[in-house]
């Protein structure tokens, strides 16, 4: 069956209407068409290639390479065809390819830039594998964006008055809201796991199954919807920053990682069931590059407020067994299974560029033989401060990166710098509710 009739298929047995067709953005976020099912595949599908341009207020950098804004052609994954739970009329979602007329792909395409990752493993022979985990808050409405978000309210109207990690009785404060989210990944085969109550009030975190890469990081994508989805349903809002709440811990997307031969064997470890230089490498390549590649993880200048405080977030690139106080833990674990947690990034993080990032860092250490430090002992918290502190460091750490640019592209460092400039600029331009407070008559 081609890919035109696994559509009319699939649009038949699910009495389709629409399609939405999507395109993740640099923030990670939906762009594309709706189109009616009977229209899609009709035609060619384009779109400008000026979206990965487009910061997150909505505007866009100047993109000297492409003035005139051409159209790129959008290429339909039939493997990423499923049914949008949540809408009113029956709808699909489907994930484009970017490509250019010369059918050369568009480099600067977050999920290009992953796959370009994948395609440097595969002339290995290997396979990464991974599993995420995502943290989130639920959120009282609100529209004045001056004022302190707060949790909605559980059973009997109550809110937590105090932090409860773990606790079962708050997740059923939202057990209707916890009850689609897993009913909508269902029905969209998005595989998650557990999900737990996190340290801030009605902070979340799910855990997803182990798998291929692209895969993973299409079902976090769709995740983040159907959570938004599902809680305006609930008449509350969801939020994947950082750090949404003062005081409050942040919100982390923890990446665990490990790499397979041809044959299904976990390379991290050797012959005896021991860590194998493979794995040390890997480890290795994390604590040169993640320095460098710091920019995806922590993307917005609200990224970097999650690390002020020691509320389970890293301050440092250390590594350790099973100790969740360094930012590369090593979970206790079978030889099978061994495998690295990076703990660095904020849930703010697009999946398809951390992902791509942590894979890159580790595959550069591998191929270079890297050594990481010594596994620490106690907590990595009481150890000095070594992730970059502000926005711009992180951009200059970035853009002048050869490492980055022979792993990602130069096409996309720059484009994504360049983004990442005007954010920030842009983030600059604010006088905040503090600066009226404190300085306005104080200095």
């Amino acid at each position: 069956m081609d890919s035109q009739e696994r559509f009319s298929t699939f649009f038949r047995e699910h009495g389709t209407e629409d399609v939405e067709a999507v395109v993740p953005d640099m923030a990670g976020t939906a762009r594309g068409k709706v189109l009616p099912a009977r229209k899609f595949g009709g035609g060619e599908m384009k779109m400008p290639e000026g979206i990965f341009a487009q910061i997150i207020s909505g505007s866009y950098v100047p993109n000297k390479a492409n003035v005139e804004d051409r159209d790129m052609l959008l290429v339909p994954d039939p493997d990423t065809l499923r049914p949008v739970p949540w809408t009113i009329d029956p709808a699909a979602s489907v994930f484009l390819d970017c490509m250019r007329p010369d059918g050369g792909p568009v480099n600067s395409s977050p999920r290009q830039v992953l796959q370009n990752v994948l395609q440097m493993y595969r002339e290995r022979g290997w396979t990464p594998v991974v599993a995420p985990e995502v943290e989130f808050y639920l959120l009282s409405p609100h529209s004045d964006a001056n004022a302190e978000v707060a949790p909605p309210e559980g059973r009997l109207g109550r809110t937590e008055g105090a932090n409860q990690p773990y606790s079962i009785d708050m997740m059923n404060d939202f057990e209707p809201f916890i009850n689609d989210v897993y009913g909508f990944c269902e029905e969209q085969g998005i595989y998650i796991d557990t999900l737990l109550q996190e340290m801030g009030p009605a902070q979340f975190e799910i855990n997803f199954l182990h798998g291929a890469p692209l895969t993973l990081a299409d079902q976090v994508f769709l995740f983040k919807r159907t959570v938004r989805e599902a809680a305006i349903k609930h008449a509350m809002h969801a939020t994947f920053l950082a750090k949404p709440m003062t005081e409050e811990a942040g919100s982390a997307l923890h990446i665990h990682q490990s790499v397979v031969d041809d044959e299904g064997a976990n390379i991290f470890s050797n012959e005896f069931g021991e860590p194998s230089e493979y794995f040390y490498g890997f480890l290795g390549g994390l604590q040169k590059y993640l320095p460098e590649a710091f920019l995806l993880f922590a993307p917005y200048p609200n990224s970097y407020r999650r690390f002020l405080s020691n509320w389970a977030q890293p301050v440092n690139l250390e590594w350790a067994v099973d100790n969740r106080t360094v930012g590369l833990r090593v979970p206790d674990s079978a030889p099978e299974a061994r495998r690295i947690e990076n703990r660095v990034g904020g849930a703010d993080l697009n999946p398809y560029l951390g992902l791509a990032a942590s894979l890159a860092c580790g595959y550069l250490g591998m191929m270079e033989g890297l050594t990481p430090s010594d596994a620490i002992t106690g907590s990595a918290y009481d150890m000095p401060f070594k992730l970059h502190r502000d926005l711009f460091s992180a951009i200059k750490a970035f853009e002048t990166s050869t490492a980055m640019r022979s792993t990602l592209s130069d096409e996309f460092v720059d484009l994504y710098s360049a983004v990442k400039h005007t954010e920030n600029d842009e983030f600059q331009e604010i006088v905040t509710p503090w600066e009226r407070k404190i300085l306005m008559f104080n200095v």
